[in-house]
């Protein structure tokens, strides 16, 4: 039987008497559409950042395609192609939208260090990012400063970027954060343009957004995991409405 493309096996994460995750079982396949949700403090944040290694584990295991990651670096991980975005965006401000991207294309053809010439000496990475940019509706923006768009365009340009490591997982913090409810069907959008093989997970309050995107939800109250299953299910579930969802969709 083929290995789910991510998955955990009692994860566990302590700090002292405080845990944070709890014996979480969790499967990602390929191709998901998948949304992690719950109230603040629940350990979304948390089981993300072990998944992705900015954390590491008390007890259990992370698995990509059934191989271990135990003590697998952030960057090697990326390399196996899990990105991710996060609740507070990481851009280079002072760079243009368009040098954002090129810096994460360029890495991932591991020609980094050509960025340091004349842009025009990468035609290849120039031409990659611009695609990027135009899915995302932002080829209006490339040659401006990160600094100087608003905050929700700058969430899509760090979108932009982790598409950009062609990633096999992509990990989602709160992407809609500060976009514009009129604009989240740009993010949608782009979701919907990815290849088919690329499993996506993303942490989202936006109710709304999650029921349109998500195809599986899981719920994590204290550190675990409470429910999970379609949306239908998810929305029918009466434990789930009166711990969290009910309030999220009263909101």
């Amino acid at each position: 039987m083929r290995a789910p493309l991510l998955e955990t096996r009692g994860l566990c994460k302590s700090f002292g008497a405080l845990e944070v995750a709890r014996d979480i079982d969790f499967r990602l396949e390929r191709g998901a559409r998948h949304a992690l949700i719950g109230p603040n403090g629940a350990g979304k944040t948390t089981l993300v950042n072990l998944l992705t290694g900015a954390l590491q584990p008390s007890r259990g295991s992370v698995l990509l395609e059934g191989d271990d990651l135990a003590g697998l670096a952030q960057a090697k991980r990326v390399k196996r192609g899990l990105a991710r975005t996060f609740q507070i965006n990481q851009l280079f401000r002072g760079l243009t939208v368009l040098e954002n991207v090129c810096i994460a294309v360029a890495e991932r053809l591991g020609v980094g260090g050509s960025m340091l010439r004349p842009a025009g000496k990468r035609a290849d990475v120039i031409g990659e990012a611009s695609r990027l940019l135009e899915m995302l509706r932002l080829q209006g923006d490339a040659g401006r400063r990160v600094a100087e768009l608003p905050y929700g365009r700058q969430r899509l340009v760090e979108l932009a970027i982790a598409l950009g490591l062609k990633p096999r997982v992509l990990l989602l913090d709160e992407p809609a954060a500060g976009i514009p409810s009129a604009e989240s069907h740009i993010l949608l959008d782009a979701i919907a343009a990815l290849p088919a093989d690329i499993a996506v997970l993303i942490i989202e309050h936006d109710m709304d957004l999650v029921f349109r995107f998500a195809r599986r939800i899981t719920v994590m109250v204290s550190g675990a995991v409470f429910a999970e299953g379609s949306p239908a299910e998810i929305a029918a579930n009466r434990e789930v409405r009166a711990v969290y969802l009910g309030s999220a969709l009263d909101a």
